[in-house]
């Protein structure tokens, strides 16, 4: 295992690499896109067929080889090729590109019976068991010399095919919750390098309380009954150096066999894992990619592809890739079967690729016969024939070889940002702010930090917005206007200091409660809330209560009517310099303020004591938007309509306008003249655009 150190030294080092992806100069020719093809899977021999119908549907790109470690390596050290060299060739004949994946993720009957102890340990010390993909401690010594050995192979083996552009390392990798006594053993070396002392260890996580107090590090107790929310914090931000260490691990080892032109990537589950530091692994790849899935038929809006997309562009601040989205129907069980609507699936296609997305693929090529995700169904349905799926890829791929080269690259500028703090999160999860059970009880929170989180996209989103992601270890801040802090529980003076700067210079804050409140040790500061902020923010608190039942704000201050809610948390806040925006309506509550507004140096901070109604959100949202003069012709747009902008590598102007519905949609155009791409149809300023239901129209400006 690498030590934290090592780690750190190895993450920069990564990080100064050239990059394959967007920060080369011509990254793209064109937008790739396919799917993930696994032959292996097939009932019969059919690769003539299927890559045939891939070239007649002008599929580019497929996704290979990270699924099936047994048939890599049947018989330790055995390696056997031919199976999938059939399969790259016929590919390459085809011109179809071909990223592997280092299959590490599920690994073979033979390395659990040999090395039983390469499973992960669950905390709490329940047995463990074969059978489920990522079920193993990645830090293992003896995973890691067999799955060093694979890569090394595998990597050397494809080295110079010229139809593989790239790696993918691992699939969709996380902690898997392994508390081995290797990862506990790790853990206490990376205490013993953060604190030095045990006495330190102490002090930053009070844990004489309980009389918890460690005497000597080979005293230290394991995770799996601490309470000591210190503990639980530090032992989260392990986990998320452990699947740092691994993949920079493994992009390492794919960079010393690779030819230098193939890029490494590796693609995210989504995004904002509580176990996955994303930001800090990224620094480690060329590219970074993500696999979206979301809801179809009546509930697909965009909304969660472009938060993922959104995140995952942010990483890097730079184009990203799709290796995973809904073909047909999704599932572990056929209990959720809502195949997409006609023109869903194009339009998914171009929804990524509005938020910058260079590569769109499909899970999968075709629907397996059996095994667990039966009913996760590809391009092809269980026939194996052409059908509604393959003639919409089919339509949507045609329409990409003409028009990918002015939509590839895209790049995004935007002026709002949401500051994500895993950190947070994962300390509230440890202490919620909302039960749906009794006390005591210890019952699920109704809402939750990643809601919160959740509830600001949307309100963006639905407003046409833009938005970034930005982290605590990040420095571009002022590279917006607008900044959102949704519950930063945890953060340290710095970064509050960072964030009271940054309004001091003259941007404009949305905070809600909960933030400022601990310091990086989970441990409450001992000075009047909200420590650190008080100066920025304009007033002070010393209670809070949570709140049995939703109240109104006093007088309807937004015009909300019904929404006029808020509820779950409300603190107790004092104004000192802030305006109160609204007040709670309530005998008891309704001498605090529930909405403050500060005007610190040339900025604003609005704070939000208590958790507000999507409605009351995307009110105080936009009128911070308004102050900032970020509102415009965007936010007139019919409901459904949704646009996102970019600049192409033609460096013109590009304006995706997508219907999310199932009725046309009719808006006037308020940009520069310009072209639909896929259309060719003039559209004027102030012109006329009429969009079909589920269509959109692509405007690149002359």
């Amino acid at each position: 295992m690498i030590s934290p150190s090592r780690l750190s030294l190895l993450v920069v080092a990564a990080a100064g690499l050239p990059f394959w992806g967007a920060q080369s100069s011509t990254p793209f020719a064109n937008v790739l896109y396919g799917a993930a093809y696994y032959h292996e899977y097939m009932p019969y021999d059919r690769l003539d067929k299927d890559v045939a119908m891939m070239s007649d549907a002008g599929l580019s790109v497929v996704r290979m080889g990270e699924s099936t470690w047994s048939l890599w390596e049947p018989r330790e050290g055995d390696f056997e090729y031919a199976w999938m060299d059939r399969v790259v060739e016929a590919m390459g004949k085809a011109g179809i590109k071909v990223i592997m994946g280092t299959p590490t993720y599920s690994i073979p009957t033979w390395l659990y019976h040999e090395h039983p102890e390469v499973l992960a340990r669950p905390l709490g010390g329940a047995p463990v068991f074969y059978g489920m993909r990522q079920n193993m401690d990645t830090d293992n010594a003896t995973f890691r010399f067999y799955a060093q050995r694979l890569i090394k192979n595998l990597v050397e083996h494809y080295r110079n095919n010229p139809a593989v552009i790239g790696w993918q390392i691992d699939n969709e990798t996380a902690s898997y919750g392994a508390s081995n006594h290797d990862v506990f053993v790790g853990f206490v070396n990376h205490l013993k390098e953060k604190f030095g002392t045990v006495e330190n260890l102490n002090k930053a996580w009070l844990l004489n309380y309980w009389g918890e107090d460690v005497n000597a590090w080979e005293d230290m107790p394991t995770r799996d009954s601490t309470q000591s929310t210190g503990y639980k914090l530090e032992w989260s931000r392990w986990e998320q150096m452990r699947v740092t260490d691994y993949l920079v691990w493994q992009a390492a080892l794919v960079r010393e066999y690779r030819r230098p032109d193939q890029f490494v990537m590796q693609d995210f589950a989504g995004a904002m894992h509580r176990d996955v530091n994303e930001f800090a692994v990224a620094k480690s790849l060329d590219i970074a990619g993500t696999n979206p899935y979301h809801g179809t038929q009546d509930h697909m809006d965009g909304e969660a592809q472009a938060e993922v997309g959104d995140y995952i562009r942010s990483l890097k601040r730079a184009n990203y890739l799709v290796t995973e989205t809904n073909a047909q129907s999704t599932d572990w069980s056929s209990a959720f079967q809502y195949p997409p609507y006609d023109g869903q699936l194009r339009l998914d296609v171009y929804t990524h690729l509005s938020s910058g997305a260079n590569m769109v693929e499909y899970w999968h090529w075709h629907s397996i016969h059996s095994g667990q995700e039966t009913y996760w169904k590809g391009i092809l349905s269980h026939d194996l024939e052409p059908n509604r799926a393959y003639a919409e890829v089919s339509r949507t791929a045609h329409e990409l070889q003409k028009i990918g080269p002015r939509l590839v690259n895209l790049q995004i500028k935007n002026q709002v940002a949401i500051l994500y703090s895993v950190d947070s999160m994962n300390a509230l999860e440890f202490m919620p702010f909302t039960s749906s059970g009794p006390q005591w009880s210890f019952a699920p929170a109704m809402a939750d930090y990643s809601s919160l989180i959740h509830q600001f996209h949307r309100v963006l989103y639905d407003a046409n917005t833009g938005v970034d992601f930005v982290f605590p270890e990040s420095a571009h801040f002022s590279d917006y206007k607008v900044l959102i802090v949704p519950a930063l529980y945890i953060a340290d003076d710095n970064l509050l200091r960072k964030i009271s700067e940054y309004v001091r210079g003259g941007g404009h804050v949305v905070m809600t409660f909960k933030s400022g409140f601990c310091n990086e040790n989970s441990m409450v500061r001992w000075v009047r809330q909200p420590g650190p902020l008080r100066e920025a923010a304009g007033f002070s608190y010393q209670e809070f209560s949570n709140l049995e039942k939703p109240l109104q704000l006093k007088g309807d201050p937004f015009k909300a009517g019904d929404n006029n809610k808020v509820m779950y948390w409300a603190e107790f806040l004092m104004p000192e310099h802030a305006q109160a925006v609204a007040y709670y309506d309530h005998p008891f509550f309704g001498r605090w303020p529930a909405i403050t507004r500060n005007s610190y140096g040339s900025g604003t901070l609005t704070y939000e004591g208590t958790w507000l109604s999507d409605a009351l959100q995307r009110d105080v949202v936009l009128d911070v938007l308004k102050s900032a003069d970020l509102v415009g012709s965007d936010q007139q747009l019919p409901g459904p309509v949704r646009v996102k902008h970019g600049t192409n590598a033609n460096g013109k102007r590009v304006h995706y306008y997508l219907n999310y519905s199932s009725d046309p949609q009719s808006f006037t155009y308020a940009y520069r003249p310009g072209a639909d791409l896929l259309t060719g149809n003039e559209v004027a300023n102030s012109g006329q655009l009429r969009l079909k239901p589920w269509d959109l129209a692509i405007i690149e400006e002359r």
